[in-house]
Protein backbone atom coordinates (compact mmCIF):
# COMPACT_ATOMS: atom_id res chain seq x y z
CA UNK A 1 0.00 0.00 0.00
CA UNK A 2 3.17 2.40 -0.73
CA UNK A 3 4.51 4.26 -3.52
CA UNK A 4 7.55 6.33 -2.84
CA UNK A 5 7.37 5.80 1.00
CA UNK A 6 4.12 7.39 0.99
CA UNK A 7 1.03 5.25 2.05
CA UNK A 8 -1.84 5.41 -0.56
CA UNK A 9 -4.67 6.85 0.96
CA UNK A 10 -2.72 8.80 3.65
CA UNK A 11 -3.18 12.78 3.66
CA UNK A 12 0.22 13.47 2.15
CA UNK A 13 -1.17 11.04 -0.62
CA UNK A 14 -4.85 12.67 -1.33
CA UNK A 15 -3.26 16.14 -1.25
CA UNK A 16 0.02 15.45 -3.32
CA UNK A 17 -2.23 13.09 -6.04
CA UNK A 18 -5.91 14.53 -5.61
CA UNK A 19 -6.91 10.68 -5.00
CA UNK A 20 -5.71 9.56 -8.67
CA UNK A 21 -4.16 6.10 -8.35
CA UNK A 22 -1.63 5.72 -10.99
CA UNK A 23 -1.86 1.92 -12.68
CA UNK A 24 0.72 0.84 -10.01
CA UNK A 25 -1.28 1.79 -7.51
CA UNK A 26 -4.53 0.30 -8.83
CA UNK A 27 -2.64 -3.01 -9.05
CA UNK A 28 -1.33 -3.06 -5.35
CA UNK A 29 -4.73 -2.35 -4.16
CA UNK A 30 -6.31 -5.41 -5.84
CA UNK A 31 -4.38 -8.08 -3.21
CA UNK A 32 -6.28 -6.25 -0.14
CA UNK A 33 -9.61 -5.77 -2.20
CA UNK A 34 -9.56 -9.95 -2.89
CA UNK A 35 -8.57 -10.60 0.76
CA UNK A 36 -11.55 -8.40 1.89
CA UNK A 37 -13.92 -9.97 -0.37
CA UNK A 38 -13.05 -13.41 1.09
CA UNK A 39 -12.79 -12.49 4.57
CA UNK A 40 -16.47 -11.15 3.92
CA UNK A 41 -17.89 -14.11 2.21
CA UNK A 42 -16.49 -16.21 4.80
CA UNK A 43 -17.86 -14.17 8.11
CA UNK A 44 -21.04 -13.44 6.16
CA UNK A 45 -21.30 -17.73 5.51
CA UNK A 46 -20.58 -18.20 9.75
CA UNK A 47 -22.75 -15.26 10.79
CA UNK A 48 -25.68 -17.07 8.57
CA UNK A 49 -25.39 -20.53 10.14
CA UNK A 50 -25.20 -18.79 13.44
CA UNK A 51 -21.53 -19.82 13.75
CA UNK A 52 -19.69 -15.84 14.37
CA UNK A 53 -17.54 -14.97 17.05
CA UNK A 54 -20.04 -12.16 17.80
CA UNK A 55 -22.87 -14.50 19.66
CA UNK A 56 -20.33 -14.98 22.44
CA UNK A 57 -19.65 -11.21 22.73
CA UNK A 58 -20.91 -8.67 25.17
CA UNK A 59 -20.36 -4.76 25.04
CA UNK A 60 -21.55 -2.24 27.40
CA UNK A 61 -23.09 0.14 25.92
CA UNK A 62 -21.03 2.25 28.74
CA UNK A 63 -17.67 1.39 27.14
CA UNK A 64 -18.81 2.89 23.70
CA UNK A 65 -19.93 6.23 24.62
CA UNK A 66 -17.41 9.17 23.00
CA UNK A 67 -15.71 11.76 25.09
CA UNK A 68 -17.16 15.40 25.84
CA UNK A 69 -14.35 17.26 25.07
CA UNK A 70 -13.34 20.77 23.47
CA UNK A 71 -12.49 18.52 20.42
CA UNK A 72 -15.67 16.06 20.25
CA UNK A 73 -17.81 19.21 20.67
CA UNK A 74 -16.60 20.99 18.02
CA UNK A 75 -16.41 18.18 15.28
CA UNK A 76 -20.07 17.52 16.34
CA UNK A 77 -20.87 21.19 15.81
CA UNK A 78 -19.28 20.93 12.46
CA UNK A 79 -20.73 17.80 11.22
CA UNK A 80 -24.28 18.87 12.20
CA UNK A 81 -23.99 22.10 10.52
CA UNK A 82 -22.98 20.40 6.84
CA UNK A 83 -24.20 16.81 7.32
CA UNK A 84 -28.05 15.65 6.17
CA UNK A 85 -29.34 13.30 8.57
CA UNK A 86 -28.41 10.41 6.64
CA UNK A 87 -24.40 11.00 6.76
CA UNK A 88 -24.64 12.01 10.37
CA UNK A 89 -26.15 9.05 11.64
CA UNK A 90 -23.65 7.20 9.37
CA UNK A 91 -21.22 9.18 11.38
CA UNK A 92 -22.16 8.25 14.54
CA UNK A 93 -22.29 4.55 13.72
CA UNK A 94 -18.82 4.65 12.43
CA UNK A 95 -17.58 5.35 15.45
CA UNK A 96 -19.46 3.17 18.00
CA UNK A 97 -18.93 0.52 15.57
CA UNK A 98 -15.00 1.13 15.34
CA UNK A 99 -14.82 1.40 19.38
CA UNK A 100 -16.93 -1.78 19.55
CA UNK A 101 -14.11 -3.77 17.21
CA UNK A 102 -11.49 -2.28 18.88
CA UNK A 103 -13.16 -2.97 22.32
CA UNK A 104 -13.33 -6.83 21.52
CA UNK A 105 -9.79 -6.79 19.56
CA UNK A 106 -8.05 -4.90 22.50
CA UNK A 107 -6.85 -1.99 20.33
CA UNK A 108 -5.68 1.24 22.41
CA UNK A 109 -7.26 3.93 20.97
CA UNK A 110 -7.58 7.93 21.31
CA UNK A 111 -11.57 7.83 21.29
CA UNK A 112 -11.43 11.72 20.91
CA UNK A 113 -9.29 11.07 17.77
CA UNK A 114 -11.32 8.53 17.01
CA UNK A 115 -14.56 10.39 17.76
CA UNK A 116 -13.52 13.60 15.79
CA UNK A 117 -12.25 11.90 12.48
CA UNK A 118 -15.67 9.35 12.69
CA UNK A 119 -17.88 12.91 12.72
CA UNK A 120 -15.61 14.49 10.14
CA UNK A 121 -14.84 11.67 7.74
CA UNK A 122 -17.79 11.89 4.86
CA UNK A 123 -18.19 16.15 4.94
CA UNK A 124 -16.12 16.37 1.95
CA UNK A 125 -19.33 14.29 0.09
CA UNK A 126 -21.27 17.15 0.76
CA UNK A 127 -19.54 19.53 -1.57
CA UNK A 128 -16.50 17.54 -2.84
CA UNK A 129 -13.70 19.33 -4.76
CA UNK A 130 -13.34 19.56 -8.70
CA UNK A 131 -11.83 15.81 -10.02
CA UNK A 132 -10.24 15.45 -6.69
CA UNK A 133 -11.04 12.78 -3.56
CA UNK A 134 -13.71 14.08 -1.60
CA UNK A 135 -11.34 13.48 1.41
CA UNK A 136 -9.57 16.38 0.67
CA UNK A 137 -12.23 18.76 1.64
CA UNK A 138 -12.88 16.20 4.57
CA UNK A 139 -9.07 16.52 5.16
CA UNK A 140 -9.35 20.53 4.97
CA UNK A 141 -12.55 20.97 7.50
CA UNK A 142 -10.88 18.64 10.18
CA UNK A 143 -7.66 20.85 10.23
CA UNK A 144 -10.26 23.60 10.46
CA UNK A 145 -11.60 22.20 13.67
CA UNK A 146 -8.16 21.27 14.98
CA UNK A 147 -6.75 25.01 14.42
CA UNK A 148 -10.47 26.27 16.02
CA UNK A 149 -9.77 23.89 19.08
CA UNK A 150 -5.95 24.19 19.52
CA UNK A 151 -4.95 20.51 18.85
CA UNK A 152 -1.50 19.50 18.23
CA UNK A 153 0.30 19.28 14.74
CA UNK A 154 0.66 15.45 15.93
CA UNK A 155 -2.78 15.04 16.97
CA UNK A 156 -4.30 16.64 13.83
CA UNK A 157 -2.40 14.90 11.26
CA UNK A 158 -3.68 11.36 13.38
CA UNK A 159 -7.04 12.75 12.65
CA UNK A 160 -6.55 13.89 8.78
CA UNK A 161 -4.88 10.83 7.82
CA UNK A 162 -7.62 8.40 9.55
CA UNK A 163 -9.80 10.33 7.26
CA UNK A 164 -8.32 10.10 4.18
CA UNK A 165 -7.25 6.89 4.79
CA UNK A 166 -10.52 5.15 5.78
CA UNK A 167 -11.94 3.64 2.63
CA UNK A 168 -8.45 2.39 1.21
CA UNK A 169 -8.39 -1.75 0.69
CA UNK A 170 -7.13 -3.19 3.25
CA UNK A 171 -6.14 -0.75 5.97
CA UNK A 172 -4.16 -2.09 9.00
CA UNK A 173 -3.44 -1.45 12.37
CA UNK A 174 0.04 -0.34 11.13
CA UNK A 175 -1.09 2.95 10.36
CA UNK A 176 -2.25 3.46 13.20
CA UNK A 177 -5.35 2.38 15.90
CA UNK A 178 -7.46 5.15 15.02
CA UNK A 179 -7.16 5.16 11.09
CA UNK A 180 -7.99 1.73 11.62
CA UNK A 181 -10.85 1.69 13.27
CA UNK A 182 -12.26 4.46 11.65
CA UNK A 183 -12.03 2.09 8.27
CA UNK A 184 -13.50 -0.62 10.38
CA UNK A 185 -15.81 0.90 11.80
CA UNK A 186 -17.17 2.77 7.99
CA UNK A 187 -16.89 -0.61 6.30
CA UNK A 188 -19.36 -2.08 8.99
CA UNK A 189 -21.58 -0.01 8.67
CA UNK A 190 -21.61 0.50 4.87
CA UNK A 191 -20.56 -2.74 3.73
CA UNK A 192 -21.51 -5.45 6.82
CA UNK A 193 -17.95 -5.98 6.92
CA UNK A 194 -16.88 -7.83 10.49
CA UNK A 195 -20.36 -7.40 11.65
CA UNK A 196 -20.49 -11.06 12.67
CA UNK A 197 -17.69 -9.90 15.34
CA UNK A 198 -19.99 -7.82 17.17
CA UNK A 199 -22.82 -8.82 19.60
CA UNK A 200 -26.67 -8.39 17.70
CA UNK A 201 -27.31 -6.33 20.82
CA UNK A 202 -24.27 -3.84 19.73
CA UNK A 203 -25.58 -3.20 16.18
CA UNK A 204 -29.53 -3.48 17.11
CA UNK A 205 -28.98 -0.42 19.34
CA UNK A 206 -26.65 1.68 17.67
CA UNK A 207 -29.12 1.54 14.20
CA UNK A 208 -31.97 2.07 16.98
CA UNK A 209 -30.31 5.15 18.39
CA UNK A 210 -28.82 6.24 15.03
CA UNK A 211 -31.71 5.75 12.52
CA UNK A 212 -29.78 4.50 9.09
CA UNK A 213 -33.23 5.98 7.13
CA UNK A 214 -32.33 5.47 3.50
CA UNK A 215 -29.02 5.04 3.74
CA UNK A 216 -28.38 1.96 1.37
CA UNK A 217 -29.90 4.25 -1.28
CA UNK A 218 -28.21 7.69 -0.33
CA UNK A 219 -24.80 6.28 0.07
CA UNK A 220 -24.85 4.36 -3.51
CA UNK A 221 -25.78 7.56 -5.14
CA UNK A 222 -23.15 9.61 -3.79
CA UNK A 223 -20.26 6.95 -4.40
CA UNK A 224 -21.44 6.79 -7.37
CA UNK A 225 -20.93 9.95 -8.61
CA UNK A 226 -17.41 10.01 -6.38
CA UNK A 227 -16.77 7.29 -8.46
CA UNK A 228 -17.71 9.36 -11.65
CA UNK A 229 -16.42 12.66 -10.76
CA UNK A 230 -12.72 11.30 -10.09
CA UNK A 231 -12.27 8.27 -12.82
CA UNK A 232 -8.90 7.66 -11.25
CA UNK A 233 -10.07 7.16 -7.71
CA UNK A 234 -10.68 4.70 -5.00
CA UNK A 235 -14.22 4.94 -5.15
CA UNK A 236 -13.97 4.09 -8.97
CA UNK A 237 -12.00 0.95 -7.50
CA UNK A 238 -14.53 -0.21 -5.45
CA UNK A 239 -17.17 -0.10 -7.69
CA UNK A 240 -15.33 -1.50 -10.56
CA UNK A 241 -13.69 -4.52 -8.39
CA UNK A 242 -15.12 -4.30 -5.45
CA UNK A 243 -18.82 -4.54 -6.73
CA UNK A 244 -19.66 -1.72 -4.37
CA UNK A 245 -22.92 -0.94 -5.18
CA UNK A 246 -23.77 -4.79 -4.26
CA UNK A 247 -22.04 -5.06 -1.24
CA UNK A 248 -24.16 -1.94 0.03
CA UNK A 249 -27.31 -3.73 -1.14
CA UNK A 250 -26.51 -7.17 0.86
CA UNK A 251 -24.94 -5.39 3.55
CA UNK A 252 -26.86 -7.22 6.82
CA UNK A 253 -29.12 -4.16 7.25
CA UNK A 254 -32.51 -3.24 5.98
CA UNK A 255 -31.80 0.12 4.94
Amino acid sequence: MKDDDVTIGSAAWVQRSSGRLTPAERRGLMLPLARTHLTNAAGRFRLAVGLHSGRHAHLPPARLAPPTTVLTRAAEQRAREVLPVVLLNHSYRTYVFGRALGELEGVDVDAELLFASALLHDVGLVDPPERADFTLTSLRVAGEVAEQVGLSSAATETVQTAITMHYTPGVTRDVGPVAYLLASGAGLDVAGLRSWELPSATITETVREHPRAGFKSAFTDAFRQEAARVPEGRAQLLHRWGAFAAAIRFAPFTE
